[in-house]
């Protein structure tokens, strides 16, 4: 899994599952300096509301 596409994923459908918030959190020690921003903006959004955790349906 890519961060940065999983971040694409996110904002464009407003979902993040369960499953990739888990591979998050799992992988925060591996990530890089941008990778940080980027899951520290995520986590922005969630607690915005702009993105919600679900399931997308159709997501192959």
């Amino acid at each position: 899994m890519n961060l940065g596409l999983l971040f694409l994923e996110s904002v464009s459908t407003g979902v993040i599952t369960s499953e990739e918030m888990n591979w998050v959190t799992s992988n925060q020690p591996r990530f890089s300096r941008v990778e940080e921003a980027t899951a520290l903006k995520l986590g922005r959004l969630l607690d915005q509301g702009l993105i919600q955790i679900g399931c997308r349906i159709g997501h192959n």
